[in-house]
């Protein structure tokens, strides 16, 4: 705490051997940055330059691997920082607005898979209504929601967590998620029960609505012809794997602060590094390689590249 200006600071304590290994670190993390902001933003761009992708789809799928460049925008930058750094510290008021805009993205991730799904669901099993059911409007408003939504309910957990008294003033994580609440002096009962009501509100609702929509077109799709199957397993088996491994790196985020005393410090370091490296890697991976026409025009890229 600096009494002359009132900053609480906070050390950041969830590195190993950070005067070893810290150019390590620094390389590992570099490269894992560019190439996110790399592959994801070529897609994105071949989403907005090509046509024939300005369908509901593909402006989701761009929506999504925007969020996964502003999710590691808003962690690796500071990491750096850190890496390079004699002391990892951070202020309060920062690390609340670095834990808002993360559990915001990651709100929006699975509200933007919902409305992912829900789109498939209208392509696969209302295939003549889909046209005046995924208007351009339709398509806007979701994508309002799935971005606001979580940032008016998180905006409000912060705000009722920024003058709460500290009694801890070191982090043992090395980014500033839920387990800034560990160095509160004690929880609140109300600030725990609207916890929970955000986390029904933009995951697990999002989640059971997800389910629904694809055990629906699995049945449905199940019954139709082989086209129908093929469509089905061609769009929708890559929002699967995506939901998958975003729902994994969701469970860690949560249960790690429940078992933090009990965790050794170098895999709860590992695995956050992998949280936070593999779910933007993988994305652009999964749709690049999965989605058709996606992946037409990223080969017509690269070939573009080569010749040149």
């Amino acid at each position: 705490m600096d009494d002359r200006f009132n900053i609480t600071y906070i050390t950041i304590d969830g590195y190993v051997e950070m005067h070893r290994y810290r150019y390590l670190y620094f390389v590992i993390m570099f490269t894992a940055y560019i190439l996110i902001i790399c592959t994801n933003s070529t897609i994105v761009c071949l989403i907005v330059i090509h046509k024939n992708l300005h369908e509901p789809m593909y402006i989701f799928i761009a929506a999504l691997l925007l969020n996964s460049v502003l999710f590691s925008t808003n962690i690796y930058p500071k990491l750096l920082i850190d890496f390079l750094s004699e002391k990892q510290i951070t202020t309060y008021p920062l690390c609340l607005f670095q834990a808002f805009i993360y559990y915001c993205l990651a709100g929006s991730e699975f509200l933007l898979l919902a409305a992912m799904s829900y789109d498939r669901y209208v392509s696969i099993c209302k295939p003549l209504q889909y046209p005046t059911i995924m208007t351009k409007t339709t398509v806007n408003v979701l994508l309002l929601l799935a971005w606001l939504v979580p940032a008016f309910e998180i905006a409000v957990s912060v705000a009722l967590n920024a003058n709460i008294k500290l009694c801890s003033f070191s982090l043992k994580g090395f980014f500033c998620n839920n387990s800034i609440y560990t160095l509160q002096c004690m929880s609140s009962v109300a600030m725990s029960l609207y916890g929970v009501f955000v986390l029904l509100n933009i995951a697990l609702l999002p989640l059971v609505f997800i389910l629904f929509t694809y055990t629906r077109i699995l049945l449905i799709s199940y019954r139709s012809c082989k086209t129908v199957r093929n469509k089905a397993a061609q769009t929708c088996l890559p929002h699967l794997l995506v939901l998958i491994g975003f729902s994994c790196f969701v469970n860690y985020d949560i249960i790690i602060v429940k078992l933090e005393s009990d965790f050794p410090k170098t895999a709860r370091l590992v695995m956050a590094l992998q949280m936070i490296t593999y779910h933007p890697l993988f994305n652009p991976v999964i749709y690049g390689l999965k989605m058709k026409e996606i992946s037409k025009h990223l080969k017509k890229l690269l070939f573009q590249v080569k010749s040149h």
